[in-house]
């Protein structure tokens, strides 16, 4: 044990506390899942004093440090977003004895839960036991005196992801269809650069006003790219949501779909918060808590739910992209399919997402799921029939992502579903020619 190691400040757990002086002094390396909602929600931790850092690499070693340092047991979102942040450390560009580690913690009974039990045994298995692990959650899990969730950062927080949602939903439905290519991940990066920018500033960006501005502007800017209009297959992905958006946990599924000349369609970020959310208050309805408590939760649920209203008018407003359902659409969808007490991981979420795409036309769906994620496989693949129940056209292929799945197979089952879907599209382009 090192002389800095002794001075770390450990509760009685044998946690290490990170402080305010680490907050000045350390870096925060927490791991990739959404590229486009992480790069600016990093931006808004640095504004309240962290140094934080999103770990980009994608590396095949990565699932092999996952493996070697965390419980092969557990799921693959487990394996990569620590061994992510292990290889990283391992990597030798970071002052060990100054740099933390940041992962978000929801409080459900997930094992999302317990990845930042796994990481600290795989630390110390990795001989950097000495370097702190910060959890990330709004339920009050393992307080540190240099990290304080207000409001204010809350407020960034959910702008961030708003923001997030609009580019990744206006850029997945103009990228496919743009005659000169490259022009909205060019967008993207510009109104990245922007929003950080807007944010980092003591009163910009996550005010009710630059909100509803940011969004409206954004808007405007992707329809002035030239489109082809081309009709094109459309496939919508839902699963667990480390693997739905992160490209290490996918194997870049989104590049691969785009490659096939699909239309692709990721549901956004907000409606997995709202749930959340929902949750919560459904816990209190049943079970008790503060009035406090439940007093900042429901504050908290109606100011999300405002935002993405603004989100929704936005587009619609713009009368060129279509707008996406709100989250209390989604849940309504789900009535009497998938009952609102399966609450665990991604739970009757999931499977209102699948009826949602059915319903707005995008009716090939990828369900991306870990292997041996029980959640996933009832709310997503175990519930395919009664979507097809609701919406007799829908084209599911269910996938399991972990570190021994050829992606050769896991790309043959998508190509399958796809014949499908360009023979549906082929008959329905046909019989508008008929008509």
């Amino acid at each position: 044990m090192s002389e800095k190691e002794i001075k770390l400040k450990r509760d009685k757990t044998g946690r290490i506390i990170f402080t305010k002086k680490m907050k000045k002094e350390y870096t925060i390396l927490f791991p990739m899942m959404a590229p486009i909602h992480f790069a600016i929600l990093g931006k808004v931790f640095n504004h309240y004093g962290f140094h934080a850092e999103l770990l980009t690499d994608t590396s095949p070693e990565i699932a092999q440090t996952g493996l070697k340092y965390i419980q092969n047991d557990m799921c693959y979102p487990a394996i990569l977003s620590c061994g992510q942040m292990i290889h990283a450390l391992l990597n030798g560009n970071y002052d060990l004895h100054k740099t933390a580690l940041m992962i978000s913690q929801t409080g459900g009974g997930c094992r999302a839960s317990n990845y930042i039990k796994l990481l600290r045994k795989g630390l110390e298995k990795a001989g950097l036991g000495f370097v702190p692990t910060v959890s990330l959650n709004v339920s009050g899990l393992e307080p540190n005196p240099g990290v304080d969730i207000t409001l204010p950062l809350i407020r960034r927080m959910l702008a961030g992801v708003i923001y997030g949602d609009m580019l990744m939903v206006l850029k997945n439905q103009v990228e496919p269809y743009e005659v000169h290519k490259g022009e909205s991940a060019a967008l993207v990066k510009k109104w990245q650069d922007e929003l950080c920018d807007q944010l980092l500033n003591h009163h910009g960006g996550y005010s009710n006003k630059h909100i509803k501005a940011n969004l409206n502007a954004i808007v405007q800017d992707f329809a002035k790219i030239e489109r082809d209009g081309i009709k094109r297959v459309k496939v919508g992905v839902v699963g667990e949501i480390y693997v739905k958006y992160a490209a290490l946990g996918n194997n870049n599924l989104e590049d691969f779909l785009r490659e096939q000349d699909c239309e692709v369609n990721l549901p956004g970020m907000m409606n997995f918060i709202l749930f959340k959310i929902d949750n919560r208050l459904i816990d209190i309805d049943l079970y008790g808590g503060h009035r406090i408590k439940r007093m900042v939760i429901n504050w908290l649920y109606r100011y999300a739910t405002k935002i993405q209203t603004m989100f929704n008018e936005a587009i619609a407003e713009g009368k060129v992209f279509q707008v996406p359902a709100s989250y209390q659409h989604v849940k309504d969808l789900d009535k009497g399919v998938n009952g609102y007490g399966n609450r665990m991981g991604e739970g009757w979420l999931l499977t209102g997402e699948m009826l949602e795409l059915a319903e707005s036309g995008y009716e090939n769906i990828v369900c991306t799921q870990p292997f041996g994620c029980l959640p996933n496989h009832i709310s997503g693949k175990g519930m395919i029939r009664k979507v097809r129940e609701r919406f007799p056209n829908a084209n599911i292929v269910a996938v399991d992502y972990d570190p021994g799945a050829p992606k050769v197979n896991q790309e043959n089952r998508i190509k399958l579903m796809l014949s499908l879907g360009k023979e549906n599209l082929e008959k329905q382009l046909s019989q508008k020619e008929e008509k």
